[in-house]
């Protein structure tokens, strides 16, 4: 016979976090602790209901409880940069006189970008970190690019004038 489900004193906050889940593993997460304890679903039949394996049901069922008791800490997709070179604030200060270069221009000195980059963090780095970097901050290729084109079409269009003859 299983062991009998765990928890019961986080079943309101399962609730809760039920209603108000903004993604799938969160709402995944309640359901692995509630469905067992208001439903009397095995681990089995609750892995089944959410769509996860056993073991992941199992383990997102602990996960929820350490976090509701404060032992373990919500992880976001921003707190996992392992191999951050710089801290997202570091990063800011660096990329601000490009930015503010790229403002003036409409076009950040890519080139330029990398080797100040490089010469920051102490090795090289390919092109695509430099991009990667620039997505994080709200700077892509495309906006780049969008950015360039709107200042040439400011330039190039004459302004009109009226003509006398009509």
């Amino acid at each position: 016979m299983a062991r009998p489900a765990t928890g019961r004193e986080f079943v309101e906050t399962a609730k809760a976090r039920i209603a108000s889940a903004k993604t799938v593993d969160a709402l995944r997460a309640a359901q692995a602790l509630l469905l067992p304890l208001e439903f009397g679903l095995s681990l089995e039949q609750t892995a089944i209901v959410i769509g996860l394996s056993k073991s992941r049901t199992g383990k997102l069922r602990t996960r929820f409880q350490r976090i509701e008791c404060g032992v373990e800490q919500v992880k976001t997709k921003k707190g996992l940069r392992n191999h951050a070179r710089m801290s997202l604030d570091e990063e800011v200060t660096f990329l601000a006189p490009f930015i503010a270069q790229g403002h003036d221009t409409g076009v950040l000195p890519i080139p330029q970008l990398k080797v100040e980059l490089e010469r920051r963090i102490g090795r090289k780095v390919s092109t695509s970190t430099v991009y990667q970097l620039l997505r994080r901050h709200g700077w892509s290729k495309f906006a780049q690019q969008h950015r360039a084109d709107q200042k040439e079409v400011k330039s190039s269009v004459p302004a009109r004038q009226k003509k006398d003859g009509n």
